[in-house]
Order: structure tokens, then sequence, then C-alpha cells
């Protein structure tokens, strides 16, 4: 279920993202993906988290739907034990312009790397075969209330950190990444229900 990519931290993913083909004025879900690659749960969520907390990006309307599905189809394929992710074509064909995709990920760079100094093997049973499977659950449950949060302010980039955290997690074998994500998605529902009642 790992490749490469896994063993990598945030700037190393930010850049590889950055290499894709730069001459074209979109940039694809599946150009993401390919430059991620499809066995990698780890990145991919991590990808769908930036992409979800990224003010440039993640502001579009119903790109944290988008990420959701995202989310939700990977993360059922990991539990259903597939090795490798397949993913619709109608979702791999949605773009956005390269123009705003680079700004994105300009604003990723600024706080990758010290994000990356923070990260650490730490509590690595959490990232193990059963630790994975309880990520990817958490991830389900994020996936299925990312939609509504699109209505409630600041709930979405709470689902877009958590997510960016628990991907982190996968990335480094932190534990204590991946528990912070699990608590900030649990936050993130509380402020929800605040919200509402």
């Amino acid at each position: 279920m790992y490749n490469r990519n896994e063993d990598s931290k945030l700037m190393d993913l930010i850049d590889s993202i950055e290499e894709m083909e730069q001459d074209a004025s979109q940039v694809s879900v599946n150009d993401v993906v390919y430059a991620v690659g499809r066995r990698s749960f780890g990145p991919l969520l991590l990808v769908a988290g930036l992409i979800t907390l990224a003010p440039i990006i993640g502001d579009i309307p119903g790109m944290p739907t988008l990420m959701a599905v995202l989310v939700l189809l990977v993360s059922g394929q990991l539990l259903a034990g597939r090795e490798a992710f397949w993913l619709p074509n109608w979702l791999l064909k949605r773009s956005l312009s390269r123009e705003k995709f680079d700004k994105a990920i300009k604003w990723m760079k600024k706080p990758a790397r010290w994000i990356d100094g923070l990260l650490r093997v730490r509590l690595p049973w959490l990232t193990g075969y059963i630790g994975i499977r309880v990520t990817a659950v958490v991830c389900l449950l994020i996936a299925l209330a990312m939609p509504p949060m699109e209505f409630i302010p600041f709930s979405a980039n709470g689902a877009g950190l958590a997510l960016t955290l628990l991907g982190l997690g996968l990335v480094a074998r932190d534990g204590v990444a991946l528990l912070l994500g699990f608590a900030l998605f649990g936050a993130t529902c509380v402020f929800i229900a605040m919200s509402l009642f």
C-alpha cells in the first residue's frame, strides 16, 4: 500500500506536485493524482486536506465537496483492501486554472518547511495496519461531513486541517499528528453542533 512517496514529507510532496507539466493552462485532479501516486493513501489524504485548506483553491464553491468525494472513494477502497485506488473519470477530469494552482502551491510552501521540522516518527503503532484503517474510518466520517460544511463558515477549513494532519501523520509515520487530526475533527463536529443548535 505504500510507495516511495509515503516516506516523504510535506516539502517533498509539494515539490512532486510542482514538477508537473508546466505548460498546461489547467491542472486536473488526474495530474495531481498522477504526481502523488494511486497507491499512496497518506499523500492522497494530504493533498485533499491541503486543497481544502488553501485559501485560493479551497474557497472555490464545490471544491470541499469534490475533495470529500476523493477522500470517500480512497478511504472506502483502502478499507476494502484494494492495492491501487480507482477514481472515476468525471472526478479525474475536474480542473482549475494553473494560475490559481501555482498561487496555492506558493502559499503552501511558506509553512511547509516549518511543519516538516516538527514531524518525526512517534507512536508508530498508530500508523500500522490497524491504525491506518482506523484513520480511514475517520476520513470517511470527515468526507461525509464535508458537503454540509460548505454552508457553515470555517468548518470546511477545520475538516481540511484535520485531513492534512492525518495525511502528514501517515506520510511521516507520526502518530502524534494522527491524534491531533482526530482531536481536530472532533472539535470541528462540536463547533458545527454549537452552530446549529
